[in-house]
């Protein structure tokens, strides 16, 4: 369950995060009457399940409140990739000193939750990754023994922080871990984590996923926001495959969170931009890789597809069989390149070489080969 950035302050509220302080509008009326309240410069964010919304024009910068109810109306009639803004967030205005990113998600992989932290925040995570992937510090939280402050201190001095900053940074890390674990989540991020010109620390902006098999009773009724989300999210959710929808052209496939993150970082490596997050699971067959190319392929957006198979229990040549018969069903026009390695990979490879889908050998030769790809339309 994804929830919306109104509802994942709140959430960190109640941890004892602070955040920036504001109201949901549903009209442009609600909206200026909120500006007026809170005084002075506001910002009015569109309310959606998906990236890139500042790109799109869904956050505006209003200094009146007669400003505040013009950019709203025009947000209100807005649709971002394909999902249509319902709500605006009215929040006060910050002058932020300096912006840092922080975040705790599931490794798959390692079975163990992990932190991720970067003292340059307020920019897509996958860009830095690209640009600067020194800059990203990443450390595993042992499940049954839980974040630890040596772990947290090795971190911050790790990316060499104004040791004044050290206690109140720290307090953050443990507040956002006790989000993590007091409501079963995902994901929690905080992008960015913002130190204001007057000495605060604010999550100026918040992004929460919760496992939709354990939702706290304290947030009953809350998964009724994911009805504005994108067709291709209902879809995933009911085929229970895990999908997050980016604003990039490379379509991304694979089984295991952990797996799936690191071919994000692949492709972002080699200049290309993911289009999505797509988890298969462990156990995929080719009617769940059917399912998860016909998800991927409804974003229009997508130009190519790099397919990221490490086979234990899931068996490559079901997974090469599922690949060409949705290819051939659907009539898929767009470059794919696969690596497939694992369980019976050899004739997982042998099928997609028959029906003209490259294979390759590793993770890194592949995100080459599909940015190489897209980039001069082959």
């Amino acid at each position: 369950m994804r929830l919306q950035e109104y509802q994942g302050k709140e959430l960190f509220r109640r941890v004892g995060i602070s955040v920036s302080e504001g109201q949901i509008a549903t009209t442009p009326q609600e909206a200026e009457e909120i500006a007026r309240t809170l005084g002075g410069a506001v910002v009015v964010k569109a309310q959606v399940l998906v990236g890139g919304r500042g790109k799109a024009g869904g956050v505006k910068l209003a200094q009146t409140p007669a400003e505040a109810r013009a950019h709203a109306e025009k947000i209100l009639q807005m649709s971002i990739k394909g999902e249509r803004v319902r709500k605006v967030l009215i929040t006060r205005a910050v002058e932020i000193e300096r912006e840092f990113y922080l975040s705790i998600t599931i490794d798959r992989s390692a079975k163990q939750p992990v932190v991720i932290f970067s003292a340059e925040g307020g920019i897509e995570i996958e860009e830095l990754a690209k640009t600067h992937p020194e800059k990203i510090i990443k450390f595993h939280i042992h499940p049954l023994v839980g974040l630890q402050g040596y772990q947290v201190r090795t971190a911050l001095f790790q990316a060499k922080l104004d040791p004044k900053w050290m206690t109140p940074l720290s307090e953050i890390f443990f507040k956002l871990y006790e989000a993590f674990t007091r409501y079963r989540a995902h994901l929690v991020e905080i992008n960015p984590l913002a130190l204001t010109r007057d000495g605060r620390w604010l999550a100026v902006d918040a992004k929460v996923m919760i496992d939709d098999d354990d939702v706290p009773s304290e947030l009953a009724g809350w998964e009724a926001e994911e009805l504005a989300s994108s067709s291709e999210e209902r879809a995933a959710r009911e085929a229970d495959l895990q999908y997050v929808k980016l604003d990039g052209s490379i379509g991304i496939i694979g089984n295991g969170a952990g797996l799936v993150m690191s071919t994000l970082d692949l492709v972002a490596l080699n200049g290309g931009r993911p289009a999505n997050f797509l988890d298969i699971g462990g156990g995929a067959n080719a009617e769940v890789m059917k399912q998860a190319l016909k998800i991927v392929l409804s974003d229009s957006q997508v130009r190519g597809l790099f397919i990221n198979i490490f086979g234990g229990i899931t068996r490559c040549d079901e997974v090469a069989r599922g690949l060409v018969a949705t290819q051939q069903e659907l009539g898929i026009r767009v470059p794919m390149v696969v690596r497939l390695t694992g369980t019976n990979e050899i004739e997982g490879r042998r099928i997609l070489q028959e029906h003209g889908i490259t294979p390759v050998a590793g993770m890194e030769e592949g995100a080459a080969e599909i940015v190489r790809r897209v980039s001069h339309n082959i």
